[in-house]
């Protein structure tokens, strides 16, 4: 099931960066951060709520608060550069190059989760590599 999650994330992202390069025309990309950002509060809100997942908050450790504050602080800055990068650039330029993220993952995952490595895995992540630099050309 995960794999159906994957590609619909995908798909939403792919939309997420043309939706937000017209969105940021004509307005500073923080502006338009926080926007969005208030807007994905609300969605993700709404679904605990609707959910009734409430309840699971109480089971959250120190662990989970510490490192979900240090996703959200990385999850903000990833917006507000990913927002700086489209008021200037083409969409099809800028989201390759954040899909460079891929590899970050793939090297980051191994060092700091002690997640397998496989030849198929590096040759992933080598392939996007690679891509990302024909398309900085």
């Amino acid at each position: 099931m995960w794999k159906y999650y994957a590609l619909l994330s995908a798909l939403f992202a792919a939309l997420t960066a043309i939706l937000a390069k017209v969105g940021v025309r004509g307005i500073n990309g923080n502006v338009a951060t926080a926007i969005r950002t208030a807007i994905v509060l609300i969605l993700a809100w709404g679904i605990v709520f609707f959910a009734g997942q409430f309840k699971d908050i109480k089971v959250l450790t120190k662990m989970n608060w510490l490192f979900l504050s240090f996703s959200g602080i990385t999850t903000g800055l990833s917006w507000i550069f990913y927002f700086k990068a489209l008021e200037t650039g083409n969409v099809s330029k800028v989201a390759p190059i954040d899909k460079l993220s891929v590899v970050f993952v793939i090297i980051l995952s191994f060092i700091f989760l002690k997640e397998p490595m496989d030849l198929k895995t590096i040759v992933g992540g080598a392939l996007i590599a690679a891509g990302t630099l024909v398309l900085l050309q």
